[in-house]
């Protein structure tokens, strides 16, 4: 009886801390394209996942092998800069298949342990490339990322990170990487997704964010890598900044940390 009774307390230990992991986790988006759907999987801070069609995408993976479990083998990560919450050989190692390419820029490749260099490709600021898999051709450009604060220009100088847009299909998704509301932001064109880092000292604040997406007008808007030294930047302020402005611009909040 006593046996009994601490396998059913055991069972429901593990279904009460399941139902909290699944609380906790933000569920992905299915965002319809002109052809097809794309899912949107966030992770964790600046780390997220792109399906579409058959091609698994990676962006910064970080934290380990344990946040992908439930994800397909990537096709292709992109790693937009130098540091941990952007890139981790260790995560690198763990989730990257015979098949996947990375894709980085020089000063990240440099940091690769040598069991990750074959599997890398380089790309640096205004370079683009395009990928054939599985049938389906997926283009990569690589856009500057950089500080514009005279504080925290140590923080990310221009031309060592990459900023990505990508191409799927006729559908095209920015990736801010670690930046403030540089012109080269601003002046994006025909942006149908993008993920908007807002964070302080590392980035920008949040009025910030707002002005350059007010300028480039991407269709959807995510707010991401929004943790800094004083806690989380205020999304909500954001999405009010942006659709008082303009309503057309669809912000979507999702819950990048587990604790939030």
């Amino acid at each position: 009886m006593t046996n009994k009774f601490h396998l059913l307390l055991l069972m429901l230990f593990v279904v009460c801390i399941s139902c909290k992991k699944n609380k906790d986790l933000s569920p992905a988006d299915l965002i319809s394209a002109i052809d097809n759907e794309i899912k949107v999987t966030p992770i964790n801070h600046g780390s997220l996942v792109l399906n579409y069609e058959d091609v698994c995408i990676y962006v910064d993976p970080v934290g380990g092998s344990t946040s992908y479990v439930n994800e397909k083998s990537p096709d292709l990560i992109l790693v937009t800069d130098i540091h941990g919450d952007h890139h981790s050989n260790e995560t690198l190692e763990n989730i990257s298949k015979i098949k996947t390419k990375i894709i980085l820029p020089t000063a990240v490749s440099e940091k690769l342990v040598s069991s990750l260099k074959s599997k890398a490709v380089i790309i640096n600021n205004l370079d683009s490339m395009t990928f054939d898999i599985e049938g389906t051709t997926i283009a990569i450009e690589a856009v500057p990322m950089y500080n514009l604060r005279e504080e925290a220009l140590k923080f990310h100088p221009k031309g060592r990170g990459n900023g990505y847009i990508i191409t799927l299909g006729e559908y095209r998704v920015y990736i801010s990487g670690d930046t403030e509301d540089i012109p080269e932001m601003r002046g994006l064109k025909d942006i149908d997704m993008a993920f908007v880092c807002m964070n302080l000292p590392w980035t920008m604040p949040v009025n910030s964010a707002a002005s350059a997406v007010l300028d480039f007008k991407p269709k959807i808007v995510y707010p991401f890598h929004y943790r800094g030294t004083d806690g989380l930047s205020d999304v909500d302020e954001f999405k009010r900044l942006v659709q008082a402005k303009d309503s057309t611009i669809t912000v979507r909040l999702k819950n990048w940390y587990t604790n939030r």
